[in-house]
């Protein structure tokens, strides 16, 4: 379909997980609080994988 982003759909759980991540990465002072508050809300918005992957290429570790 037109205008939908591309690659494989992120489920609820995924989303969660990313949220749980940037949460420890707040806890070991990875991310400002501004910056956990932008990235928890793009993580709820997120439609595809690929867009959830990219709120947490620069921490430590692997997503997947």
């Amino acid at each position: 379909m037109d205008g939908e982003p591309s690659g494989t759909r992120a489920s609820d759980r995924e989303r969660e997980l990313v949220v749980e991540r940037l949460t420890r990465a707040l806890g070991h002072g990875r991310l400002t609080l501004g910056e956990y508050d932008e990235r928890v809300a793009a993580a709820y918005a997120c439609v595809g994988r690929d867009e959830l992957s990219k709120l947490t290429d620069d921490l430590p570790g692997r997503l997947w």
